[in-house]
């Protein structure tokens, strides 16, 4: 039986522990802009935890895919990665591997039915919980997180950026959509839409402005319908 989040928190030295010093991380994203960026908040709660970003899975303690679940192309590129990471598993028995985003919340209960093929499921609203995932996968559970957030929208984490060109960069300012379209799986796999504060989001691009950005693309499912209260935030708005 899989328990879907964790009540436990571990602390930060606790979870720097194990891997016996090592904490290396691989991180492959699939599909939209939104995924990649997600990747950033990633590595920016685990680079907090002691983990560092490495660019090969040969010397990764931890490999997360995070997927896309919006074709099925997609889906079975994950599937066939999964599967090549068996002989790594088998080499290595404490790799921990793991499958994050949009396949992760649409196909929970399959990907974790994978024996020897799987150990962490999350979800896109449960990054925080990744490093009490990675404890319980340390005592020799698989760990399990895809409860959908109506608040969650990372806006107080300050991305890593990875593999970028130091020139152009993704600030995610709305999550989720409402518009239930038949065809579509993000309200299912994302959840329902909100948006960031917006002075979260002025700050992150003075922050890149500060570190020699100059182009910034704005995210999200469905960046028009950005919405923010006035109401929630007056002191911002008098300010700005």
């Amino acid at each position: 039986m899989f328990q879907e989040g964790i009540k436990e928190k571990v602390t930060s030295e606790e979870v720097k522990n194990l891997f016996g010093g090592k904490r290396k991380l691989f991180l492959e994203s699939y599909g939209c802009a939104m995924n990649f960026s997600d990747s950033e908040i990633i590595a920016s709660i685990l680079a907090k935890e002691g983990f560092e970003t490495t660019s090969t899975t040969d010397d990764a303690d931890v490999i997360f895919l995070n997927t896309c679940a919006i074709r099925d192309g997609a889906e079975q590129r994950i599937w066939d990665r999964l599967k090549s990471f068996r002989q790594a598993k088998r080499k290595n028995p404490d790799l921990i591997v793991g499958v994050l985003g949009c396949m992760a919340e649409r196909l929970k209960t399959k990907l974790l039915e994978q024996e020897k093929l799987v150990d962490i499921v999350a979800g896109p609203d449960s990054y925080r919980d990744l490093p009490n995932l990675l404890s319980r996968v340390d005592s020799g559970q698989k760990a399990v997180n895809v409860l959908l957030s109506r608040e969650e929208t990372y806006a107080d984490i300050s991305p890593v950026r990875l593999s970028t060109n130091g020139v152009s960069a993704f600030i995610s300012i709305t999550r989720g959509c409402d518009n239930m379209c038949s065809f579509c799986v993000v309200p299912f796999t994302r959840g329902r839409e909100r948006s960031r504060n917006p002075e979260s989001i002025v700050n992150e691009a003075r922050e890149l402005f500060e570190n020699g950005y100059r182009e910034v693309t704005l995210l999200g499912q469905n960046v028009d319908s950005y919405l923010w209260h006035p109401d929630t935030n007056t002191a911002w708005f008098t300010k700005h």
